[in-house]
C-alpha cells in the first residue's frame, strides 16, 4: 500500500472513530462531575436526563422517556445508598412508563434519608410523579412540572370518561377504554396521595392529587414554581451552578444543529492594567518628535 492510500485509510478511520472517542471522553467527564457533586453534597447523586429529538443517521427522530431500564438502574442506586445518606436526583424528562415512574417514586419515598429532586428545566408526567416523592424540589423560577393524569391510547383518561358521559350511543371499544381510564385515574391518584401525605397531611394531599390526576389540567400544562408553591409542594427556588454544569455534560446528540445561539450584550469588560505598567493616556496618542 502506497503512502497516499495509507493516508486515506488513516483519515477514514479517524473520522469513523472520532464520535466514539468523543462519547467516551464525555462519559468520563460526566463520571468525574457526578463524583465531585456527590462529594460536595454529601449525597448519592442520580441523573434521569432525557434529551429529545435525537436525530439518527436516517434522519429519524427518537424520543427518550422513562422506561424499565431506567427504573432498574435508579432502584439499584437507591438500594446501594446507605440508610441516612441523602439522595439527590436531577430530573430532565418528558415522562414515560407509569410502572417505571411509580417504581422510582416509591423507592425514593421509602429511602431512609432526605431526598432532593433538582429540576433545572422540566420534569413532566412521570418526572413529576418522581419529584412528588422528594422532601425538597429545587427548581428555577421558570422550570416546570406537569400533570400526572393517565393517558390511555394517547388520550387523557379524564377525556375518555367525559366522552362516554355525553348523550348518545357509544361503541364497545370506547366503553372499555372508559373503564380502564377510571381505574388508571384511581390508581394514580392513590399513589400521589401516598407520596404527598407525609409532607401535606391527608386532606391536603388528596386535594392536590385530585388536581394533578383528575383532568383539571391538560397533560402538557407547565406548572411553574409559583403554582406549585401555591399547592403546598416543598419547592425551593434556585438551581445551583454545579447542577447546571452537570446538565451541560448531557448535550443534544450529534446530528442536530442548535437552533438557539446567543451573545451577551453590554460594554466590553475593562481589564486592569498590568503590574508595573503606566496607565494609558486617554485619547489619541501623539507621535514622538525629537527635540
Amino acid at each position: 500500500m502506497d503512502t497516499a492510500a495509507l493516508l486515506v485509510v488513516v483519515l477514514v478511520a479517524a473520522v469513523l472513530l472520532q464520535p466514539a472517542l468523543q462519547r467516551q471522553v464525555l462519559a468520563a467527564r460526566r463520571r468525574r462531575a457526578l463524583a465531585r457533586l456527590a462529594r460536595l453534597r454529601g449525597a448519592t447523586v442520580i441523573t434521569l436526563i432525557h434529551r429529545q429529538e435525537s436525530v439518527s443517521l436516517l434522519g429519524l427522530i427518537h424520543f427518550r422517556e422513562i422506561d424499565l431500564e431506567d427504573s432498574e438502574s435508579v432502584l439499584r442506586a437507591i438500594r446501594e445508598t446507605p440508610p441516612g445518606r441523602p439522595i439527590e436526583i436531577v430530573l430532565h424528562t418528558p415522562g414515560g412508563l407509569v410502572v417505571a415512574s411509580s417504581q422510582i417514586a416509591t423507592a425514593l419515598a421509602d429511602h431512609d434519608g432526605p431526598v432532593t429532586a433538582v429540576v433545572p428545566h422540566y420534569a413532566m408526567s412521570g418526572g413529576t410523579l418522581i419529584a412528588l416523592a422528594a422532601d425538597r424540589i429545587v427548581m428555577d423560577p421558570h422550570a416546570a412540572l406537569g400533570a400526572i393524569d393517565p393517558q390511555i391510547d394517547g388520550y387523557p383518561a379524564s377525556s375518555i370518561i367525559a366522552a362516554v358521559q355525553a348523550p348518545g350511543d357509544h361503541d364497545d371499544e370506547t366503553l372499555i377504554l372508559a373503564d380502564v381510564a377510571r381505574k388508571a385515574i384511581r390508581e394514580t391518584e392513590h399513589l400521589a396521595v401516598l407520596l404527598l401525605r407525609p409532607r401535606l397531611g391527608d386532606r391536603r394531599a388528596r386535594d392536590v392529587a385530585a388536581v394533578l390526576t383528575g383532568g383539571t389540567l391538560t397533560h402538557d400544562h407547565a406548572l411553574t414554581s409559583r403554582e406549585l408553591q401555591g399547592l403546598g409542594l416543598p419547592v425551593v427556588l434556585g438551581v445551583p451552578e454545579e447542577e447546571r454544569a452537570l446538565m451541560r455534560l448531557f448535550p443534544q446528540p450529534r446530528g442536530r444543529r442548535p437552533s438557539i445561539e446567543y451573545a451577551p450584550g453590554g460594554p466590553a469588560p475593562v481589564r486592569p492594567p498590568r503590574p508595573g505598567a503606566p496607565p494609558r493616556a486617554r485619547g489619541r496618542r501623539r507621535p514622538h518628535r525629537p527635540s
